[in-house]
This record gives C-alpha cells, structure tokens and sequence, in this order.
C-alpha cells in the first residue's frame, strides 16, 4: 500500500454525501450493525466532549495512562497533516496498510448508502480499536456530543466536558444553553462524569440532565480544584492535594486542562505518578507550540515562532491571557481563518497584544476566508490590520522591520496543518 491508498479511498468517502456536517445517528447506527457491532468490543472507554480544550485534556490522559505503563487507543479531530494523526492504536499511530484495509471495508460494509466523511471515518476507528489490543480507550467527539458520530457506546467508564462557549452555532445553536444541552448528551445514567470550568448558564443545563438520567458529576470547583502556586500546579479533590509541575503545554488555559485530566485520573484510581506524567509528558502540537526547525524558522532565525490552532472567542481570550504572561518582546499575528468563524470574536482580545497582523488565506480550504475579508474583521476588531499573499510573505514583512519579533501564527486549526507540513 502506498501513502496514496488511503487518501484515495478517503476522497471516495467525500462524496457519499452531499452534506460535510449533518448531525444524525441513524447512518452510523447502520453501518456499525453492518461491521457487527464493534462499538460493543471496545476497552473501557473515556468519552469527552466540550468546546475548547479536549483535544489538550485527552492528550494529558493519554500521558497519564502510558506513564502508568497501560496502554491506550485515543481518536481525536481534524487531523493536521495527515488524516494517520486521528487514529492512535495502543499508542501508536495507525499504519498506512491498516487505514487503507479499514477504509476499504468500511466503504464495502456502507455500499452505496448516504453516509457523511466523519461518520464512515469515526466507524473505522472503532472498528480498529475493537480489533486491537489495548487497556483503555479515549474518544474525542468532532462536533457537539448529543449526535457525534462517537457517541455510540452506551456505557463508557467516564465521560468528560470541558469548557463550552460558543462555537458551531449553525449546528449546535446559537447560546450557550443550546450548546451545552448538545454537549450534555454524551452524559449517560450511572456514569460519572468530570465537569471542567463552566460559565453558570452551562453548568445548569448540565446538572439538570445529570439529575434526569443518574449520572454522577465530579464539578469543577465543587468536587475538585487546580490552581498554580510558586510554579507549580496544585490539584485537590476529596483524596487529598497532589503538587505537580506545570503542565509541559505552553498556555494559562492548560491548568484547567490539567484540571479535568486529573480529576478523570484519580477517579479511575491512577496514581500520582501516573498523574505527574500526565502533566509532564503530553504532546499535542499547534497549541501555542514553538517552531524551531523548518524553512519559516530559517527565514527568520531571531523570530520566536508560535503555531496556535485556536479558533473561537474562547481561544482568543486565551491566547491573549498567554501574551500577556511573556517576556517583553512585540507580538506580531498572521493570521488565517474559515469563514464559518466568529472572526472578529476571535481577534477582538488579541488587540491589546498584538502590534500588526498580517491576513492571508488559507491554501486548498475552499471555506477559507480571503485575506482581504480577515484583514478587513481584523481592522473592525481593533487591530492594524494587512493582508498577504502567504504566510511566507507576511513573516518577510513583518521580519523586515523587526527581526527579534514575536510571531503567533493562529486562528484555524486548516492553517497550522498547512505550517507544519511545509515546515515540519
């Protein structure tokens, strides 16, 4: 098999369906009947959902587990380079022969059936992760939670929320109650569930359906707390204080990912090892991730390089909250996003941080905003705003006149893919 295979087969699943997003189960409910129920083979799973943070929150578990010497699948989206980087057997990557020979037999199982992108491909996840030895698997939703295509395991071991705050409203709705209603569904009766931070509004549709349906709630702030003290990450929860370093992950935002980890951690019995790995060994990449090799760090070799795939209002208080915690040194954003974005939600906290932003569009994305029209949200959201042929011009541009610059590459999870094949 070549590395050709799979995006062959892949590009097949694109057109089984007129729709990319179309938030039903009946689909997948039929073509896991037709692969013979592998969702009820599965080893005892962890299944998070939320707005921001999960991808973070399942990593620092992933950590946690290896370091305990277990093993564990773990399936997240979207991929940054290649689609492989979605599905981890036991802890490693799945093959190009494995993912072709599952795509191919997801494809005959579904025949001619409509059937979305995401749908087929979370299938052959779990189809895999039955197939394959491991002690734990960990199930990253795509979209909301109620209807992803991953919440198809009538009773996980644990299920974990992390913050929710608006994103996808043409989906999921357009308040945070609507939200976290969608989010809630992956609450199932007699499982307990770890609650990250919530706004009020949130944690109250949570709570309600927590009661209607028996799931125990582990809550932030309630049933455990994470806070930094003279650098180092304090977590409590009703088995007493652990101390720990802070989070490897770069970003205030990480205790509260830190938070939910351990909480989910400690209430499975892991111990504190397991828990200081979990802090200090997680990798998760385009998460304020600091580039150091590649043709864009060449060009610029006194620049200090970030990747950030954040992309909503939430990321963007939280990218700010960073900047703000970092050496004197001017910021400078290039910056790249869909146009299914609240743009200038995103950039509106970012403002006060960053001295020039450079707008470019997204290469192959056909839903990508023009660097003109990002430029032009940019400038409504408060910034002194350009547009770019590329990223590899605005870095020249910006580097022209401040070779010691901070750069912050974000705004589009597409965008840091798109870096980090060309510069990885």
């Amino acid at each position: 098999m070549t590395a050709t295979s799979s995006d062959a087969l892949l590009d097949r699943m694109m057109q089984l369906h007129p729709k990319v997003i179309d938030l039903v189960l009946d689909r997948v409910w039929r073509l896991l009947a037709a692969l013979d129920h592998p969702e009820n083979a599965l080893p005892p799973v962890i299944h998070l959902a939320g707005t921001n943070g999960k991808g973070s929150t399942q990593a620092m578990l992933r950590a946690g587990i290896e370091g305990a010497g277990l093993s564990t699948h773990a399936y997240t989206s979207p991929h940054l380079v290649r689609f492989h980087e979605r599905i981890r057997l036991a802890g490693e990557l799945i093959s190009e022969q494995a993912l072709s020979e599952l795509l191919d037999e997801c494809l005959a199982a579904n025949g001619p059936d409509p059937i979305t992108y995401f749908e087929i491909t979370t299938c052959a996840a779990i189809l895999a992760f039955a197939r394959t030895p491991a002690d734990w698997c960990l199930l990253e939703t795509g979209l909301g939670g109620r209807l992803d295509a991953t919440n198809v395991v009538e009773k996980p071991a644990l299920t974990v929320i992390t913050p929710i705050s608006m994103d996808h409203e043409s989906f999921l709705g357009d308040t945070i109650t609507q939200i976290a209603g969608e989010k809630a569904g992956i609450l199932k009766p007699g499982v307990p569930c770890v609650v990250g931070p919530q706004t009020p509004e949130a944690l109250e549709v949570l709570e309600t359906r927590a009661m209607q349906i028996g799931a125990p709630l582990l809550v932030h702030g309630q049933d455990w707390q994470v806070w930094s003290e003279h650098g180092r990450l304090v977590f409590q929860d009703l088995n007493g204080l652990l101390d720990l370093p802070l989070p490897n992950l770069p970003g205030a935002h990480q205790l509260q990912n830190a938070g939910a980890a351990l909480a989910a951690l400690r209430h499975l019995g892991f111990d504190e090892a397991a828990c200081e790995a979990a802090v200090t060994s997680a990798q998760w990449d385009a998460r304020l991730q600091r580039l150091r090799r590649g043709p864009l760090v060449s060009a610029a070799p006194g620049a200090e390089i970030l990747l950030d795939g954040g992309h909503n209002p939430a990321a963007g208080e939280a990218l700010c909250a960073h900047l703000e915690t970092l050496p004197a040194r001017p910021t400078h954003m290039i910056c790249g996003m869909l146009n299914t974005k609240d743009v200038r939600g995103y950039l509106r906290p970012l403002a006060s941080q960053v001295a020039s932003l450079h707008a470019v569009s997204i290469p192959g994305v056909s839903a990508t905003l023009t660097g003109a029209e990002t430029a032009q949200a940019a400038r409504d959201a408060g910034h002194d705003a350009q547009e770019a042929a590329s990223v590899q011009e605005a870095l020249a541009a910006i580097i022209a006149t401040d070779p010691q610059a901070r750069v912050l590459i974000g705004g589009s999870l597409y965008l840091a893919g798109t870096v980090l094949e060309e510069n990885g």
